[in-house]
């Protein structure tokens, strides 16, 4: 093949790559001009945030009292997403629009407004929110004394006035509060989704390292006479009794003590359930051999109870059984 040829031959490649790089070209300007536009689209847009409700060691031992992150920013138009992190039940709750609270009423399950859904989805001035309740239990399971209510594992609200918003969990009062701070409309973001994940695993680690603590501190000073019911601080709790198992003679008196509690009540209760209301009732003392009997404990209060016939009974925390706050005692 002469010179000629192949140079003829090169310059036709040359000639056919600068049509397809032409054609690249045409079709990648619209292409580059839609995408600077969907991105002008994109800044408009309104988003929504997830907060995460609770949280929860394996087997649920051990559970937080924390919306996570307790804060975000959003602006007007966007929506905050609350999912439940736990199967202890928490509800996102906001009073008269939002306003800080000194004080919320304490829990009742069977309140219409604390165990239901109520006000809709955006917030506004003088309006009460309720979520109903939140869990990672689903409608129809347990989860704890609640009347047929509907269990949800998620709720949305929609902000559309710039301002600083704070809302409770009902069930555990002031102590777990969220701030939700709104900017008026395309104001920058201070922290993007990414960033608050990250700061609610901080966060939801550093729960479960203080709830550690405490289930030490519990395990060191409990007794085959003494049973904790649990313990919670601000933000932790521990969601067992210790210990679960204890041995002791007939005639002798076992204290199960709600003392470490800040907040959080459980129950005592061999045999049968309490129904509605009864769940709620309070004995200091009792005897037992055998049968039902159970027990309120509020924070800070003790039950003692001496056994009189030997065998062996298992006993529950109505509230929190399914989480597995269960025991036995050995009567010998």
């Amino acid at each position: 093949m002469s010179i000629f040829m192949r140079s003829t031959r090169a310059g036709g490649v040359r000639h056919a790559l600068l049509a397809v790089l032409a054609v690249v070209c045409a079709v990648l300007v619209p292409l580059g001009s839609a995408s600077a536009s969907s991105g002008r689209a994109a800044a408009d847009a309104t988003h929504t945030f997830r907060v995460l409700v609770g949280n929860e060691s394996p087997h649920m031992a051990l559970s937080g009292m924390r919306f996570l992150p307790r804060e975000v920013w959003v602006d007007v138009g966007d929506q905050v997403r609350w999912v439940a992190n736990s199967a202890e039940i928490h509800t996102v709750t906001f009073y008269d629009g939002g306003k800080p609270q000194s004080t919320i009423p304490v829990f009742n399950p069977g309140d219409s407004f604390m165990n239901s859904r109520h006000g809709g989805h955006t917030v506004l001035p003088g309006k009460d929110l309720n979520s109903g309740i939140m869990t990672t239990v689903h409608t129809g399971g347990d989860a704890g004394p609640l009347p047929p209510v509907p269990l949800y594992q998620h709720y949305t609200v929609k902000f559309v006035h710039q301002g600083t918003y704070t809302y409770y969990c009902l069930v555990h009062g002031v102590m777990m509060s969220g701030v939700v701070h709104v900017q008026s409309a395309r104001a920058r973001y201070p922290f993007s989704q990414a960033d608050y994940n990250r700061q609610a695993a901080g966060q939801a680690q550093a729960v479960i390292i203080d709830a550690k603590a405490m289930l030490r501190k519990l395990q060191r000073s409990s007794s085959n006479h003494l049973v904790w019911t649990g313990s919670n601080d601000t933000q932790g709790m521990v969601m067992r009794f210790i210990h679960r198992r204890i041995h002791v003679k007939v005639g002798d008196t076992v204290t199960f003590s709600n003392a470490r509690s800040m907040g959080e009540p459980h129950t005592v209760t061999f045999g049968a359930e309490p129904q509605g209301p009864a769940i709620e009732q309070y004995t200091p003392q009792a005897s037992y051999d055998g049968g039902d009997l159970s027990s309120f404990i509020p924070p800070g209060q003790t039950f003692k109870v001496t056994f009189t016939k030997a065998g062996t009974y298992h006993y529950i925390c109505a509230l929190h059984d399914y989480m597995g706050m269960v025991g036995t005692v050995v009567v010998e």
